[in-house]
C-alpha cells in the first residue's frame, strides 16, 4: 500500500444523529474511490463499517469503525460513529483523534437531539467542523429549514458552500466555492459540470460573496487582499476557509445524497484540499504540559484511542501516530506502566478487514494486535521519550444495575468478560458494592445495557441476571443514650468475663468535648464509608485495664459495619466508655470485644436511630418548552430544585435528589422529553430518610 506523507493524510470522523446516513456516506466514499466494487446498504447488512453481528441484529451502528479511502493522491482516514447517545463514548474517542469532524444531518430533520449532544463535545475540543445535509433527494427534504437549525446550533459562522436545486427533473447541486453546478443522473455517480443558470446567479453571487468575506475574516493577509481586490480567488478562499475551520469560527455546509451517490466526490475533494491535516492543528498536550509536535523526524509517540477484543483474534489496539514514524517490530514504552511493547504487526483497518503495512507516519491512524500491557488512553513512545498524552475524558454513567451470572460457576468468567468490555468501552463501569454484596454495572442507558447483555450472552457465552442495585444507606443517632452489658461465659477451666458501661451521642464537626467525664484518651477514626467514630477512654480507678480498650472499640466497629436498623454502615457517633468490670482470670480481649459490641448495639437502638440516604447533585438540561413536565417529575422524586439557569433555548435545572428515586431516570427523562434532555449527577451528601420511608425499609 502507498505510504502517504503527513500533508496528504486527512483524518475525519463522521458524526450525527441516528439515521442521518453516516454509514451510507462512508460506503459511498469507498465505492466512489474504487476501494470496493459495489456499495452495501445498512438494510442489507453488508456495509464495510457495520460488520459486527450485533449491528446487523439491531440495524444501526454501535461501534466506531475506522476505514480509509484514497482520493486524488490523498489518504482519507474515516471513523464512522454511532448516532445513538448511549454509545457516546465511541463518538468522543473518535472526535479526539480526528483532524476534522463531518457532521451529517438528515435533510428531513436538520439538527436533532443527537446532533446537539455531539456538538457539545466537538465544541469542547474545538475541532474543525463541516456540516453535510444528506438525503437532499428525499421527497420530504427541507434543505433551508435544516440550514437554519445549523445556524441555531453554531451561530452565523455556518456558511453555505452548496445548496440543492431541481432542474428539469434532475437533482443538481450548486457549488458557490467552485461557482459551478453539478447535475446528476437518477443513479448518481459522476455529475455533469455546468455553468450557473441565469435565474440562480443573484443567489449564487450573494452566497459566494458571503463565503469570501467569511474566508477573509480569518487571515489578516487575506483581509488586506479582499479590501484591495474586493474578492478572493478559489485558492485564497480555500486558505481562508481552512483558517476559519482551525479557529473554530467557520463551518462550511455541503449537501448531498449519500444513498444515491450525489456529491461524495466533491466532499472528498474538499477534505483533500481544504480540511485541516494533523500538522495544521494545535500540538497535542502531554499531562506534563509539553507540546508533542506532529513532526516526522521527532521521536515516535502513539496515542491509544480504542481497544477491541475479538474472539479467536485477541486484542486489537487502535492508535494515532502523534509524532515521528512507526515501523513493524518497533519497540515502544508504555508511559503508564513502564512496560515495553513490540509492535510485530501494523494494519490499516477497513471495518473487519486488516490491511498489513510496514510503516506509518505522523498523523496516520493504524492498528496492531496482541499488545500485552496497553489499554485505551495509554501513550506509547520511544525509550527515553517520557511523555503521557492527556487522556480522553468520558462521561459519567447514567444507568446502573446489579449483575450476576445465572450459573454460579460462571462468576469468575463474568468478571473477566466485564473487564474486557470496560477495556473496549470505558463508559461501561464495573464496581463491587460491599454493602449490597452486589456487582454493579453502570453505563449510558437502557440500550447500552442491552448491548452489554448481548455481548455477554453471544460472545462470552454467559447468561446473566440483572436487578435493581441496593442503595447504600447509612445509619446514625439523634440523641444520647447509655447502656451497659455484662458478658459472662463459663465452660470449664478459664471462662469469659467483661462488663462495659458506655454513653453514645451524635457527633458533628465542631462539637464540644463531652462534659461530666474524666477523659483519659481519645481516638478519632475516619470511617472508610464516610463520617467518624470518636472513641473516649473515660475509665477511672482501673475498672477496666487499658489494654482492653482497643478490643471494646473493635467490637463497636464491627457493629458499625452492619447497623441494627437495615444492616447499613453506621456513621457520626461518639462513644464514652466510663465504667465496667473485669476478672483477673476470665477477662480477655474477646470478652471485651463482645461486651463492647452488645453495649453499643443496645445504646444505639435507644438513641432514636435514623436512616440516612445518599443524595445526588443533579443537573438537567431541558428544552424551555418541556421544563414544566421535567420539574413536576423531579418533585415527584422528592427532589429539591435549587436553581434554574438559561442556556440558549434550554433551561438548566439544578437540584438535590435522593439516589433511591433516580433508578431508571435516564429512560424516564428520555421518554418525557422525546430524548431532547440530558443530565449528569455527582454525589452530594447523606440526608435523613423521611419517617414513613424509614419504617418501610426497616420492615423490609
Amino acid at each position: 500500500m502507498k505510504i502517504y506523507d503527513d500533508k496528504h493524510i486527512k483524518n475525519v470522523v463522521f458524526v450525527g444523529a441516528h439515521n442521518s446516513g453516516k454509514t451510507t456516506l462512508a460506503e459511498t466514499m469507498l465505492f466512489e474511490a474504487g476501494l470496493i466494487n459495489r456499495r452495501g446498504t445498512v438494510e442489507s447488512r453488508n456495509t464495510v463499517a457495520d460488520y459486527h453481528e450485533v449491528e446487523h441484529e439491531k440495524g444501526n451502528s454501535i461501534f466506531a469503525t475506522p476505514l480509509h479511502t484514497e482520493w486524488r493522491n490523498y489518504k482519507i482516514n474515516i471513523i464512522d460513529t454511532p448516532g445513538l447517545d448511549d454509545f457516546i463514548g465511541e463518538v468522543i474517542s473518535s472526535i479526539r483523534v480526528a483532524d476534522s469532524v463531518v457532521t451529517v444531518l438528515n435533510a428531513q430533520q436538520g439538527v436533532e437531539v443527537g446532533t446537539e449532544i455531539i456538538w457539545n463535545y466537538i465544541d469542547r475540543y474545538r475541532k474543525p467542523t463541516l456540516f453535510v445535509i444528506n438525503q437532499i433527494d428525499h421527497p420530504a427534504a427541507k434543505f433551508e429549514d435544516s440550514f437554519k437549525t445549523i445556524k441555531n446550533l453554531v451561530g452565523n459562522n455556518a456558511v453555505k458552500v452548496q445548496y440543492p436545486l431541481m432542474l428539469d427533473g434532475s437533482q443538481c447541486i450548486v457549488d458557490v466555492l467552485k461557482m459551478k453546478m453539478y447535475k446528476f443522473l437518477p443513479e448518481g455517480g459522476k455529475p455533469e459540470k455546468l455553468e450557473i443558470p441565469e435565474d440562480q446567479k443573484d443567489t449564487v453571487d450573494y452566497l459566494h460573496n458571503e463565503l469570501v468575506e467569511k474566508a477573509a475574516e480569518n487571515d489578516e493577509e487575506l483581509m488586506e487582499l479582499f479590501f484591495e481586490k474586493g474578492s478572493l480567488n478559489e485558492d485564497e478562499m480555500r486558505k481562508g476557509i481552512k483558517a476559519g475551520m482551525l479557529n473554530h469560527e467557520l463551518f462550511p455546509v455541503f449537501c448531498m445524497s449519500a444513498l444515491n451517490d450525489m456529491g461524495s466526490g466533491r466532499l472528498m475533494g474538499f477534505i483533500d484540499n481544504v480540511a485541516p491535516a494533523a500538522a495544521d492543528l494545535e500540538p497535542e498536550q502531554s499531562t506534563e504540559g509539553e507540546d508533542i509536535l506532529p513532526e516526522k523526524k521527532a521521536p515516535t509517540v502513539l496515542f491509544i484511542f480504542k481497544t477491541v477484543h475479538q474472539p479467536n483474534l485477541g486484542q486489537l489496539t487502535f492508535f494515532k501516530v502523534k509524532s515521528g514514524e512507526l515501523s513493524v517490530n518497533d519497540k515502544l514504552v508504555n508511559s503508564r506502566n513502564g512496560e515495553t511493547e513490540t509492535l510485530n504487526q501494523l494494519f490499516i483497518m477497513d471495518g473487519k478487514d486488516r490491511k498489513p503495512v510496514n510503516k506509518l507516519t505522523v498523523g496516520d491512524i493504524g492498528a496492531t494486535l496482541k499488545l500485552k500491557f496497553t489499554e485505551t488512553n495509554d501513550t506509547l513512545a520511544k525509550a527515553g521519550k517520557e511523555v503521557s498524552i492527556k487522556p480522553i475524558q468520558y462521561p459519567q454513567p447514567r444507568y446502573s444495575k446489579a449483575i450476576s451470572a445465572v450459573n454460579n460457576k460462571d462468576e469468575e468468567k463474568l468478571s473477566e468478560a466485564l473487564k474486557k468490555i470496560h477495556s473496549q468501552d470505558p463508559t461501561v463501569v464495573v464496581s463491587y458494592s460491599k454493602e449490597g454484596k452486589q456487582l454493579i454495572i453502570a453505563c449510558q442507558g437502557e440500550l447500552h445495557m442491552a448491548i452489554v447483555e448481548w455481548m455477554l450472552n453471544n460472545i462470552y457465552g454467559i447468561e446473566v441476571n440483572f436487578e435493581k442495585p441496593k442503595i447504600a444507606f447509612r445509619e446514625t443517632i439523634q440523641r444520647s443514650s447509655t447502656a451497659n452489658y455484662r458478658h459472662k461465659k463459663q465452660s470449664g477451666g478459664a471462662g469469659q468475663f467483661a462488663q462495659v458501661h458506655m454513653k453514645i451521642e451524635p457527633w458533628f464537626e465542631g462539637i464540644d468535648e463531652p462534659e461530666g467525664f474524666n477523659i483519659r484518651g481519645k481516638d478519632e477514626i475516619d470511617l472508610p464509608w464516610g463520617g467518624k467514630l470518636v472513641f473516649y477512654n473515660c475509665i477511672v480507678g482501673g475498672a477496666i485495664d487499658q489494654r482492653y480498650l482497643p478490643s471494646i472499640m473493635k467490637g463497636i466497629l464491627e457493629v458499625m459495619e452492619e447497623g441494627p436498623l437495615t444492616g447499613s454502615y453506621i456513621r457520626d457517633v461518639r462513644v464514652m466508655v466510663y465504667d465496667g468490670k473485669m476478672h483477673s482470670v476470665d477477662s480477655n480481649d474477646i470478652s471485651f470485644k463482645i461486651a463492647g459490641a452488645h453495649a453499643f448495639r443496645e445504646a444505639f437502638l435507644n438513641a432514636n436511630p435514623k436512616l440516612l440516604e445518599p443524595t445526588l447533585e443533579l443537573t438537567v438540561k431541558v428544552p424551555e418548552e418541556m421544563v414544566g413536565n421535567v420539574m413536576t417529575d423531579l418533585q415527584s422524586r422528592r427532589s429539591i430544585i435549587q436553581g434554574v439557569d438559561s442556556n440558549d433555548n434550554y433551561q438548566i435545572l439544578k437540584c438535590i435528589a435522593p439516589e433511591a428515586e433516580l433508578y431508571g431516570y435516564s429512560t424516564d427523562l428520555r421518554s418525557l422529553t422525546q430524548g431532547r434532555a440530558t443530565f449528569n449527577s455527582v454525589f452530594s451528601s447523606y440526608q435523613p430518610v423521611p419517617g414513613n420511608i424509614q419504617k418501610e425499609l426497616v420492615n423490609q
